[in-house]
């Protein structure tokens, strides 16, 4: 029972902040700046299409947040979460660990719980569970992180554009909490 409920924890807080990313991205709840801002970061990290881009990725984390926090279809959900999370990663790179410096440390973090997620699975109180979808096996998991990782990096090399400005480049970003226009 004990297993089962770090479980339901870890999914519901990793799962709706993750879906509440997404909401942030597309709208003006929770904080967001609209799918005008969120099509604004993307452009702003170097990435093409706008609003499109801003809309698959929030509703990317808006679906596999809510699958997670659910415990339902984990290795797809995780898949989709990996793989969100690895174009983050990729974006924050070049500011090291740290995210007080704009750094890939909660990327890094959450794939790293998405994993082990999809290798422990959801626990009994899980959708999965009611659907006797459990257990998977092994290669489902690995399937799923390695799939997700590799989208997202299939994403980063086709939507991304090399830097052309000066904002752009490694050093001379601004922290992810000063996003206002300039």
């Amino acid at each position: 029972m004990t297993i089962d409920l770090g479980l339901l924890i870890l999914r519901l807080v990793t799962g709706l902040l993750l879906a509440g990313h997404g909401v942030q991205k597309v709208s003006f709840r929770l904080g967001g700046a609209g799918l005008a801002g969120g099509a604004q970061e993307f452009r702003r990290d170097g990435f093409r299409g706008g609003a499109a881009t801003a809309l698959a990725a929030g509703a990317t984390q808006i679906g596999t947040g809510l699958l997670l926090a659910c415990g339902a279809l984990t290795p797809l959900a995780v898949a989709g979460a990996i793989g969100v999370m690895t174009v983050a990663f990729t974006v924050k790179w070049r500011h090291g660990l740290w995210v007080q410096k704009d750094g890939y440390e909660y990327p890094l973090v959450l794939i790293a719980v998405f994993t082990a997620l999809t290798l422990t699975g959801p626990g009994r109180w899980s959708a999965d569970h009611a659907l006797r979808l459990l257990p998977w096996p092994a290669w489902q998991a690995a399937l799923a992180v390695a799939g997700g990782a590799g989208c997202g990096l299939a994403v980063r090399l086709l939507l991304h554009r090399p830097s052309t400005t000066s904002a752009d480049r490694p050093g001379t970003s601004r922290p992810f909490h000063d996003r206002s226009p300039r």
